[in-house]
């Protein structure tokens, strides 16, 4: 089982939510060999002139499956969307085809209805507000992109506008519905107060510094602060949830029984 993230510098988080989904398909999956790969060179040759810790890429991954003559190999992203990431590693798996008696890869985290459903309610659940119901507002912090792949992000915020009591948000960093957006509906809708989260498997630098550094008036808590709401951030990766590392597994066994 070759699980391929992104990849992040922050060490503890990543034994916290990789490792952690690492962990649990290891244990679901007790015949398997768990191997990792990150997608993101520049996550991974920080990690190597840093810490002089290596980190194979999918293709490198892969090769060295079929050097150690590894027979079936299961490749489970933990990317959100199918965005560059998550296409440079299946393009990656497809250029191993015929070189294993099996090889496949699952989608992304966020790759059915259901599944947008099931991370939002576990995101909601964990952030599990305490201000009062009409004014605080719950708020997602996606990524984001601008390939055709964002589209999922408005399906998140579809969805989100369908949970009640609380009003539910989501802006990205790098694509639509943006920051900006996000802050200006919470204000619009009267919030007074917002509890921040990240939409990512890890809470590394978009998290602590895009989200929470309320110092950063470009930042998610910044500009909320600025507009006088008081603000609650979760640093937090999605992997550090029970109920996500569950779906990783669900999509693993849907993967290696079909």
């Amino acid at each position: 089982m070759l699980v391929a993230s992104f990849g992040t510098s922050y060490n503890d988080n990543r034994a916290d939510t990789i490792g952690a989904i690492e962990c649990a398909l290891a244990a679901a999956f007790p015949r398997f060999e768990v191997r990792r790969a990150f997608t993101a060179l520049e996550i991974i040759e920080k990690l190597a002139q840093r810490d002089g810790y290596r980190v194979d890429t999918v293709e490198q991954a892969l090769a060295r499956c079929d050097e150690d003559g590894v027979r079936e190999v299961y490749v489970l992203p933990t990317h959100l969307i199918p965005g560059r990431e998550y296409a440079d590693a299946r393009r990656a798996v497809e250029g191993f085809s015929g070189r294993f008696d099996v090889l496949k890869m699952a989608g992304p985290l966020l790759d059915s209805p259901d599944d947008i459903d099931r991370v939002i309610e576990a995101c909601v659940e964990a952030m599990d507000p305490s201000g009062g119901e009409g004014e605080t507002a719950l708020c997602l912090m996606g990524h984001g992109t601008n390939v055709a792949a964002n589209a999922v992000y408005f399906a998140v915020r579809d969805a989100l506008a369908l949970k009640g009591p609380f009003r539910h948000f989501i802006g990205t960093v790098e694509g639509t519905p943006t920051l900006e957006d996000a802050v200006g509906e919470m204000v619009a809708a009267g919030a007074r107060r917002a509890v921040l989260r990240p939409l990512m498997v890890v809470a590394g630098d978009h998290a602590n510094n895009d989200m929470a550094d309320a110092d950063d008036p470009e930042s998610l808590a910044g500009m909320l602060s600025a507009r006088g709401v008081d603000v609650e951030c979760q640093v937090e990766g999605l992997g550090q949830l029970p109920a996500i590392r569950a779906l990783y597994v669900e999509h693993a066994h849907t993967m290696v029984e079909g």
